[in-house]
Order: C-alpha cells, then sequence, then structure tokens
C-alpha cells in the first residue's frame, strides 16, 4: 500500500514538474516572439503587457511585474482612482494613479501619484499624453524575464527551459523503461510456472 502511494505521489510531483516547464517554454517563447512581432512590448487579445521597473506603485504594483494594460478609447474618460499608464516628457511610459482631474478649457488635465510616493506628480498629465488604462491583471517578477528576452542575448533565456524540458523527459523515459523491464520479468517467470504447473 505505501508504494503504490509513493508511486502515485511520484507521478504527481513529474505530471506538475513538466506541465511547469512546458508552461515556461510557452511562456517564453510567446513573450520573444511578440515582443519581435510588434516592435516592443507583448500584446494579447488587444491588451498590452508592459514592465514595471519601479517600485513607486507598490505594494499593488510589484517592481519587476508585468501588468495589462487597455490602449484606446477616449483618454478624458477617466475619474479619481483611475490607474493609467502615460507618456512622460522624455518618452518614458509611466502607470500611475488620477488623484484629481482638472479641466483647462478644451483640455483634460489629470493629477497623478504613484500608491509608494509621498507627494503627486509635479506635472500634470494631458489626457492626450495617456496611452492606455490599467486593468488590475498583473503578475510579480516576470517583468525581469521579459526585459532579459528583449535584449541581445535574450532568445537565450529560451533554451533554458528548453533543455531543462529535454532532460527531464529523457530522464522519465529512461525511469520507465527501467519500471517497464522488472514487470517483463516477472510476467515471463510467471509463465514458466504456469508452464510448468500445467506439463
Amino acid at each position: 500500500m505505501k508504494k503504490l502511494n509513493k508511486k502515485k505521489l511520484l507521478n504527481w510531483i513529474n505530471n506538475i514538474a513538466t506541465t511547469i516547464l512546458f508552461a515556461a517554454l510557452i511562456g517564453m517563447l510567446f513573450v520573444v516572439v511578440s515582443a519581435k512581432a510588434s516592435g516592443g512590448e507583448p500584446e494579447i487579445f488587444g491588451y498590452q503587457l508592459k514592465t514595471v521597473l519601479s517600485g513607486s506603485m507598490e505594494p499593488d504594483i510589484q517592481t519587476g511585474s508585468i501588468i495589462a494594460v487597455k490602449p484606446g478609447g477616449d483618454m478624458t474618460r477617466f475619474q479619481k482612482d483611475d490607474v493609467i499608464t502615460y507618456m512622460e516628457e522624455e518618452g518614458k511610459l509611466i502607470t500611475h494613479r488620477v488623484v484629481e482631474v482638472m479641466n483647462n478649457g478644451e483640455h483634460v488635465m489629470y493629477r497623478t501619484k504613484g500608491d509608494n510616493n509621498d507627494a503627486p506628480d509635479l506635472t500634470p498629465v494631458l489626457s492626450e499624453n495617456v496611452m492606455a488604462e490599467y486593468t488590475g491583471f498583473t503578475i510579480p517578477y516576470l517583468g525581469y524575464l521579459v526585459s532579459m528576452s528583449q535584449s541581445q542575448n535574450g532568445a537565450f533565456l529560451l533554451l533554458v527551459p528548453g533543455l531543462l524540458l529535454l532532460c527531464y523527459s529523457g530522464f522519465i523515459i529512461w525511469k520507465a523503461f527501467k519500471e517497464i523491464e522488472p514487470d517483463k520479468s516477472r510476467e515471463q517467470h510467471q509463465d514458466r510456472e504456469n508452464e510448468s504447473l500445467s506439463s
């Protein structure tokens, strides 16, 4: 009974490990291919995936996270407490929370603030500079991998889960053959015994 439970546990662990390695390989493939195809950050089902490289929105959005933002639509629609992604003057994307909506003649501007910052941002954001709205979807730490995958040596990252999966698969196949061989020997021995009994 203990042997059977141990075998079930090992099979369960094997299945989980294989699934994780496959998911890592497919995830890295998607990230690299999607980023290269779009010429920037990955995109899926109309949502853009952005890498967060600062801690200004912690604890909700951790440094090194991937977040999903929805681009397009009326950029004057945002209200207090919405989280927006906008372009700063130097061409840097920032994701901060709206703390005040200001109407200045024909223009709508937003005063923004990082949740982890002590004070609001110095310069109000013109609605024309808003790129997208944060959807609330975040994956911690994956942003570090995305940043690395977009570097010159990023393609080599695909080799890591790929090689691990290959080695692991080889080990599982070898182990399966090892388990089959004693079973065959046992069956042959049983057949011989049955033959001797019948004669």
